[in-house]
This record gives C-alpha cells, structure tokens and sequence, in this order.
C-alpha cells in the first residue's frame, strides 16, 4: 500500500512537471517568450470557441513586450509596449481587416472595460509555475465581492511594467497565471513554457499595414464582431 501511495505520488509530480516547462536554463532572464494556454468560460456571443484563438505568446525584452494572441488565419489581437519608442499600441485584425489604436503611456488598452472596479489584494499564497517561484493575488469585482479569483505572479523575470497598462498594473511581476473577461465571457491564461531566447529589437516596432483609428472607432469595430 505504502509503494503504491509513493508510485501515485511520484506520478503526479512527473505529470506537473510535463505540464509547464522552463527551457530558459535560469532565471531572472530579460528576454524571451512565454507561452501560454486559452481557456474560455461562458458565453462567447455568436463566435464559436473552436474559432477562437488557442495559445497567447509573449515577447519580452527588458522594458519591452508584446502579447499575441492569434487564431485562425491570423486573426486576433496585439498589444504592444515599447516605452523607448513611445509605442503603446493595440492591433485587432480579422482577415481583411486590420486596425489599430495607439495609446498614451500609462492609458490602459482598450477592452478591458469589462474589468471596471477590480479590487487586487496580494496574499502570502506561494506555488511554483515553469521552474519559477510565484506569488497570489485575489481579485474582486463590484458584481458580486464575495466571488474571488486568483492570479498568480513571479519577480523572477526580469521585465518591467509587464502590467502597466492592463488592469492588473498594481502586480510588480509577470502573470503566470490570470484572466480577463471579454463580454460576459472569462478569458483564463496559464504558462505553459517560458523560453529564453534572443528577440530582435524590430519585434516591438510599429506594425504596418493596419489602419489607425480612434479608441471609440476601435472598440465600436470589436463589439460588431462580438455581436454577429
């Protein structure tokens, strides 16, 4: 009995170790990718979840990053920080259509609107993510305080102001493991694997091809696409 509670055990940990993996080889490094997994909760609208993107992949290097989350052909979203270049910028793309918003430091990306009220209280929670040691923080909306979620956030990753301009800038550290929520759906991301690897400093510039337009103009196009 004593065998088969340790082998069980030993199982467990073997699959914890599979399901997210650090190919930096240390840490504290300053650039690189985290890839993170998409989970959809509740109601998406007309859009049918296999049609939604699957993975979100962000590029770092020190002060720079860039979050994408792309689906088919494509299609999805970008935001990117580049503060050396003044570029804070939000990219929405469907087939032909490309548009995007450029903020001004500190404003928060558009989309994020569903997030009004938040309430983030850290807690002495611990968990190790990819190889990485990571804090808590329980977060709270107006709806319904008693409703509490959890994020999960490491020091261990040298980029700053990750959270700068999302409604989570009051965490010093990278999210490993967060949400956001779209319409009246719950977006939930979690790390599968943190890579170092060198990021060419073209990656954070300016995209072309994609048409400026207001933040009003910009959210009205992303809630037509929400309402087909």
């Amino acid at each position: 009995m004593r065998y088969n509670l340790i082998l069980f055990i030993a199982l467990i940990s073997a699959m914890a170790g599979l399901s997210c993996k650090n190919k930096s080889g240390g840490k504290y490094i300053d650039q690189g990718e985290i890839h993170y997994n998409i989970d959809y909760i509740g109601n998406l609208g007309a859009m049918p979840k296999e049609a939604m993107p699957r993975n979100l992949v962000v590029s770092f290097k020190k002060d720079k990053i860039l979050f994408e989350m792309l689906g088919m052909g494509n299609s999805g979203i970008l935001n990117l920080s580049n503060p050396e270049k003044g570029i804070y910028d939000t990219y929405f793309s469907l087939f032909t259509f490309k548009y995007f918003y450029a903020a001004k430091p500190g404003e928060l990306y558009p989309g994020f609107e569903a997030m009004d009220g938040i309430s983030i209280k850290k807690t002495s929670k611990t968990m190790v993510i990819c190889g990485f040691n990571c804090k808590n923080a329980e977060v709270t909306f107006p709806a319904d305080r008693n409703k509490i979620y959890e994020i999960w956030y490491t020091n261990e990753i040298n980029v700053k102001n990750t959270n700068a301009s999302t409604p989570f800038s009051p965490i010093d550290g990278v999210l490993m493991n967060f949400f956001f929520f779209m319409g009246k759906a719950e977006v939930h991301f979690e790390a599968e694997t943190v890579y170092k690897k060198d990021i060419p400093d073209e990656t954070f510039d300016r995209r072309e091809n994609f048409k400026r337009v207001t933040k009003e103009n910009f959210m009205d196009f992303i809630n037509k696409m929400r309402s087909l």
